[in-house]
């Protein structure tokens, strides 16, 4: 099925098969950043668990050379198959965050990881919960990525990376800081909780994570060389 995504001006097209994460709140916030950064047909971006593809599309409808990386290989088809529906190309990697593009650097990093803490003992994520359980700190990818960022980030490179406030802001923009990266909160927006997060509802609280509230807040950090 071939939908509309995110209201830009023209509007992508974007299909996204069972077993792909659709482009949701977390994604148009991360795009609405995206859009905030200067593109130009000598950028190149990354586009770290790209999903359905749909930042990619954008990023490349906007001149730059893009690469686009999951380890789900029906979410490379995906992004693949919305480049060809939006008239435009997108590299697609297979492999796990950055290792995929070994020795590469990149203008613009994005990124829209799975967050989402889960209770112990589930074991790893199968099928359509791989886009959104990470550990049971939500920090499974996170923490990678913030490690990984210095090296797949040219001199003047960004990053742009949107999480949950349920898995850690603060200690990203730490680890961020610690490899020598200049990060702050650049955008921000809240929402109720979704069907996954009502579901670990009570383990949430048990946690102190959720407390009294049934709402979630989405940051995108925004880091770069100093």
């Amino acid at each position: 099925m071939t939908v509309e995504y995110l209201g830009t001006t023209p509007r992508i097209r974007c299909w996204t098969p069972p077993g792909v994460y659709r482009p949701q709140t977390d994604t148009g916030l991360l795009g609405r950043a995206m859009r905030r950064e200067r593109i130009t047909r000598r950028t190149e971006v990354l586009d770290l668990g790209t999903g359905s593809g749909a930042l990619a599309v954008e990023a490349a409808r906007r001149g730059a050379r893009v690469t686009a990386v999951d380890i789900s290989w029906m979410a490379l088809a995906a992004a693949w198959c919305n480049a060809l529906l939006n008239g435009r190309t997108v590299r697609v990697r297979h492999g796990d965050l950055a290792s995929a593009v070994p020795g590469r650097r990149f203008d613009l990093v994005v990124t829209n990881p799975p967050y989402v803490p889960a209770p112990p003992g589930a074991g790893p994520p199968r099928g359509s919960a791989r886009a959104w359980d990470a550990g049971t700190d939500g920090r499974l990818h996170i923490d990678r990525i913030c490690a990984a960022a210095p090296a797949v980030l040219r001199p003047e490179g960004r990053l742009l990376m949107v999480h949950s406030h349920l898995s850690g802001v603060e200690e990203t923009l730490t680890r961020l800081r610690a490899t020598g990266l200049r990060a702050e909160v650049v955008d921000r927006t809240r929402l109720p909780y979704g069907r996954v997060l009502h579901s670990r509802l009570a383990w949430l609280r048990e946690r102190g994570l959720a407390a009294g509230a049934t709402t979630e807040e989405l940051v995108v950090i925004r880091a770069e060389h100093t």
